[in-house]
């Protein structure tokens, strides 16, 4: 596959637009692509208009099955106005390929099927299985990666590859996620007289105090060297319906990033004991309705896999990731193995307007994926 083709086929997926659904034509392209090269590949529904896809390349003899993965799925473009190039045209220019999804991450799963390609075309021995998993809904919900790993397709793997942005780094381990709301109850009265109502909005103020303080007090004692300290950030919060009345209910929304030292059990149990004590006064009710509950990822610093991106990379370094990625879903399991984030772009650029992935780094990284597996699976 020579230069030019690499980077059409770059251009054509990002100029599908996935924002958030539709993956199911992302799929089908690549399965298309693949099976022009002789690869089978698998379609995987998950709902109407969204699938997974999932294929495999075997080598002259058993070994290492490396999982190599990303998702389909993009955010939102956002008003394309403000963009400099149309966000879906994948126009190329001063090197850069422009588009929503660039970096995040449609560059670095095509370089992954497209190194799959072309150890197939090699015809080069090689030991083990490359296996692909590309995933729906990675952005809200990781909903691919559980169905995928319901499936059982990490339970016999011995590493997996995700191919999200981490430029100049590679990443062993991210934070966990937890996404939430906090629902408070409260009594409408005439603002006039507020004695005669229960005004949600001081109820989750009280909330936001008591957990603040409890947050404060776990991650002081627990720092993890990797990946810092658990962190809480009240994002969203809505209350009330009209400027001259006590509100009744209001809606709290949160997104806490945990590490395995204060880790996601430890932190929902800090929001049980703040609703708890304030539910306890009788005035007013709060709930706690949980979204999102991923684990950290925990990936060894010094695997086969490892070894094998810094034989390709010498100068990338260790660094823990606070954005959670599928890995979350696909290492719980039962099933210890060697598991790395490295891919083209840099984080700091996904979903951002002008969002771009230099070209020249979208190929070099298609032949650091070849490298890879050889390597890994040749061990």
């Amino acid at each position: 596959m020579d230069r030019q083709e690499k980077i059409r086929i770059l251009q054509d997926v990002i100029q599908i637009q996935s924002p958030n659904g539709n993956e199911e034509i992302v799929a089908l392209y690549y399965k298309n692509l693949l099976e022009a090269y002789g690869i089978d590949a698998r379609i995987i529904p998950y709902s109407d208009g969204r699938a997974n896809l999932v294929a495999e390349i075997h080598g002259q003899d058993q070994g290492k099955i490396l999982a190599v993965s990303g998702h389909m799925d993009v955010v939102d473009a956002g008003n394309a106005d403000l963009w400099d190039f149309p966000p879906y045209a994948a126009e190329i220019h001063d090197g850069l390929i422009y588009g929503r999804g660039t970096t995040d991450m449609k560059a670095g799963l095509t370089a992954l099927i497209i190194a799959m390609i072309e150890l197939k075309a090699s015809e080069e021995p090689f030991k083990g299985t490359v296996r692909l998993l590309a995933t729906v809904g990675e952005e809200v919900g990781m909903m691919g990666a559980e169905q995928l790993t319901q499936m059982g397709f990490t339970q016999d793997i011995t590493g997996m590859l995700i191919a999200e942005p981490t430029k100049p780094f590679y990443h062993t381990k991210h934070k966990g996620s937890i996404q939430y709301q906090v629902i408070a109850h409260g009594r409408a009265a005439h603002s006039s007289t507020p004695d005669k109502g229960i005004n949600a909005i001081l109820l989750i103020n009280e909330f936001i105090n008591k957990t603040n303080a409890k947050m404060a007090a776990a991650t002081k004692l627990a720092y993890n060297d990797t990946l810092g300290a658990t962190l809480n950030v009240f994002t969203m919060i809505a209350g009330g319906n009209q400027i001259n009345s006590v509100p009744e209910a209001t809606i709290l929304s949160g997104n806490a990033r945990t590490v395995p030292e204060v880790g996601n059990d430890v932190v929902i149990g800090i929001f049980n004991e703040a609703i708890d004590s304030i539910n306890a006064k009788g005035q007013g009710s709060l709930a706690l309705n949980i979204l999102q509950n991923n684990q950290f990822a925990d990936g060894a610093n010094d695997s086969d896999l490892v070894a094998s991106i810094l034989a390709v990379d010498p100068d990338a370094e260790n660094r823990g990731l606070s954005a959670a990625t599928d890995g979350a879903i696909f290492t719980d399991v039962d099933n210890d193995f060697d598991f790395v984030i490295y891919g083209p772009g840099d984080m700091a650029d996904a979903h951002t307007i002008n969002e771009a992935i230099g070209v020249d780094e979208y190929l070099e990284f298609i032949a650091r994926y070849g490298a890879i597996y050889r390597s890994y699976l040749n061990e």
